[in-house]
């Protein structure tokens, strides 16, 4: 089986080049760009399996980037993974508002980039041929979607309709971060009058329903939430 196609974007040098020997060492076939006009222009003739986009290039920056291509007939599905400098965690959660999937803060380990690429393009080839998961297992821990139901050990936990659909939203996604307006889009809507805080709130509560299983909720600091891998 071939493996993919993935561009990386980054203006230096030394960057693009580590990248590319450890995923080509992997299979991958690799393009390269290092400002964000030649991503965009290989990204719509090329049409690569996914993107590692340095959020800071000259020109037009990795944000640009990324609403560009979410709003691109062509690319609008295609994943990124952006690469961005430690701590900038608003760029982080602007990133994820625009609909890149996932980041890696520099400086990072080449194998922790390669198993987050892996995870992303192994849903991607999942959700291409399968409808969305009504139930899903995480060990003892079950997730019905067809019967709005969530049992741990064989239990049924008493869960709220918000803690229901947040649970299942982040499970659905498993390693993906979403931040708290993504979050609030996804189970309630983008028209419903809910704060950031609310969802905390309710992320405090499924834990301690969740009791030895909480831990599958991680806390992205600064940033949001996502179901353990």
């Amino acid at each position: 089986m071939s493996k993919e196609t993935i561009l990386i974007v980054d203006d230096e040098e030394d960057i693009i080049e580590l990248i590319k020997y450890n995923l080509k060492n992997e299979g991958y076939t690799i393009l390269t760009a290092q400002t964000g006009e030649v991503a965009i222009k290989i990204a719509k003739q090329s049409q690569p399996d996914l993107m590692v986009l340095d959020l800071m290039l000259p020109g037009i920056d990795g944000l640009e980037v990324t609403r560009y291509l979410r709003n691109n007939e062509y690319t609008t599905d295609m994943p990124i993974v952006m690469l961005t400098a430690k701590g900038e965690e608003s760029d982080i959660v602007a990133g994820l508002e625009l609909g890149a999937n996932d980041y890696i803060s520099k400086p990072f380990s080449p194998k922790v980039l390669i198993a987050r690429i892996r995870a992303i393009l192994r849903r991607r080839r999942k959700d291409s041929l399968n409808e969305p998961e009504m139930i899903r297992k995480e060990g003892d821990l079950i997730i019905d979607r067809t019967r709005h139901r969530v049992t741990i050990e064989g239990i049924e936990l008493d869960l709220t309709l918000s803690e229901f659909e947040l649970l299942s939203f982040l499970a659905q996604k498993k390693g993906w971060v979403f931040t708290r307006n993504q979050i609030v889009d996804a189970i309630r809507g983008e028209n419903y009058a809910v704060t950031q805080r609310s969802i905390d709130v309710i992320i405090v509560g499924l834990r301690k329903k969740m009791k030895d299983y909480a831990s599958f909720i991680e806390t992205v600091r600064g940033v949001g939430y996502r179901f353990k891998e």
